[in-house]
């Protein structure tokens, strides 16, 4: 039951900065729990002895609604949006909090954030995003764990919208 409850204390924190000329205040989000579907398939590998394969790629994608463990809410759409892949890779997820580590995960921290900017772009789509997700696919596919960002922001076309490198820190309690 100990171990099970680590694996539901996930949380999050991330910075979403949008700029037009310049860049807003970084703006942190915490993670709500991993979905419905990643702790099923998590019990099933553990303790059921059922494979699981975790994707090679997870795809960011951005919210304009509440997702939550059962999935749902509103995915941008439009424009030139599309969720944003990160391969799962030593060189992608820091081995600690620390940006820029290649190392394989140690000690008792249980986190690991990007190495590299996740960025949209310039984009040519509006709208208020209010959550995020880690998702297996670029399109459709399953939600892995969904956060909530702090403070609401708003997206106009022609804006710039990234993560910063160890700005989306993932931390297992």
């Amino acid at each position: 039951m100990k171990l099970l409850h680590k694996f539901r204390s996930l949380s999050a924190a991330l910075v979403l900065s949008i700029a037009a000329l310049g860049s807003l205040a970084p703006q942190p989000a915490h993670a709500q729990a991993f979905s419905d579907y990643l702790e099923n398939k998590i019990v099933d590998w553990l303790l059921r002895g059922q494979s699981f394969t975790p994707p090679a790629t997870s795809y960011v994608a951005l919210f304009t609604a509440a997702c939550n463990d059962a999935g749902g809410g509103t995915e941008v759409s439009g424009g030139n949006y599309s969720r944003q892949s990160v391969a799962s890779s030593l060189a992608n997820w820091a081995g600690t909090q620390s940006a820029g580590s290649t190392t394989a995960s140690s000690g008792t921290g249980g986190v690991t954030s990007n190495n590299n900017a996740i960025s949209w772009g310039t984009v040519t789509w509006s709208g208020t995003v209010t959550h995020w997700a880690l998702m297996d696919a670029s399109t459709s596919g399953n939600m892995l764990f969904c956060a909530a960002l702090t403070a609401n922001q708003t997206v106009a076309s022609g804006n710039t919208v990234q993560f910063a490198a160890g700005a989306l820190t993932i931390t297992l309690q």
